[in-house]
């Protein structure tokens, strides 16, 4: 719902659990969503779905997912959701956790940046700051 009020479009993994609830929310609002499928068919998708990306990659698909999107949130989960949060790290993407992972770098890593936010409302603000920040820099390159 936030993220279609902001009118930015949700990219989801597509189907069942944080990811339906999440396109749920923002079709309600009128928003659009697409879906990052890991598997063969575009039935798999959610009803909340508007544009099924079909990959039938499997976890594979997360990389689609992480380089698609401006910013991430990543919603609880489990290491479905950790890889993504590697993979957003390692890509340069800006990521919000809500109540998801905790990282701990081993030493002499730079620290994981996740921003911690404790609502969903304030996890879409910050990765809306966080893209457009993300964006304009890369529009200055």
């Amino acid at each position: 719902m936030y993220i279609a009020r902001s009118e930015a479009i949700l990219v989801c993994g597509g189907t069942g659990g944080v990811m339906e609830a999440a396109a749920g929310g923002a079709k309600s609002a009128g928003g659009i969503t697409i879906g990052i499928l890991p598997g063969p068919s575009e039935a798999d998708a959610n009803p909340y779905i508007d544009i099924p990306i079909v990959t039938d990659l499997g976890n594979a698909r997360n990389v689609i997912n992480v380089l698609t999107s401006h910013a991430v949130i990543a919603v609880a989960g489990a290491y479905g959701t950790l890889s993504e949060i590697a993979l957003a790290l390692k890509c340069g993407k800006p990521v919000v956790g809500l109540e998801t992972w905790g990282l701990i770098p081993p030493e002499n890593q730079a620290p994981a940046e996740v921003v911690i936010a404790r609502t969903p409302e304030a996890a879409v603000a910050e990765a809306l700051r966080m893209a457009a920040r993300l964006m304009a820099e890369q529009k200055d390159r």
